[in-house]
């Protein structure tokens, strides 16, 4: 597998940009891509996360309050939101998303198909979002120029 993989992540150096896709918008699903774009801004590297789907909601005031743990966890939202804290981390995803935007490397774009079926617009936007943008785009633009993408 390593083989594949450019030489500079075989190494250990910090790739130059990643991409993150986010479907979900359960509050635990969306700790790893969060942590995997905070770890790497920190290092340098350019993070342009695309919410697509149910995701899209957490580029809204309304949609981030909304985040939960959902399915046979949902019983440990509380506990899971403690234990983030504990780690040092916002609990908070509102916090979380102005955390990544303080690093000045990481860049949240909505998926203008999803924003249409979710209902977010211009307006409703959160302040520190880079906008909405189509598909073809963000891939063209963002994707195919990464050193790595990431699905959740």
């Amino acid at each position: 597998m390593s083989e594949v993989l450019p030489e500079k992540i075989r190494s250990g150096e910090a790739m130059d940009r990643l991409v993150i896709y986010i479907t979900e918008d359960s509050y635990d699903k969306f700790l790893c891509p969060l942590i995997n774009a905070y770890l790497q801004s920190v290092e340098g590297t350019q993070v342009d996360i695309f919410f697509v789907s149910w995701a899209v909601r957490a580029l809204t005031e309304d949609g981030a309050k909304a985040i939960r743990v959902n399915g046979h966890h949902a019983d440990q939202d509380q506990f899971v939101r403690e234990q983030v804290a504990a780690a040092g981390l916002p609990a908070d995803i509102m916090d979380f998303l102005r955390t990544l935007k303080d690093t000045g490397c990481v860049n949240l774009y909505a998926c203008d198909m999803a924003a249409t079926i979710y209902g977010v617009t211009e307006g409703n936007l959160i302040d520190i979002s880079d906008g909405i943008v189509g598909a073809s785009w963000f891939l063209n633009e963002k994707a195919a120029k990464a050193d790595h993408c990431q699905y959740f």
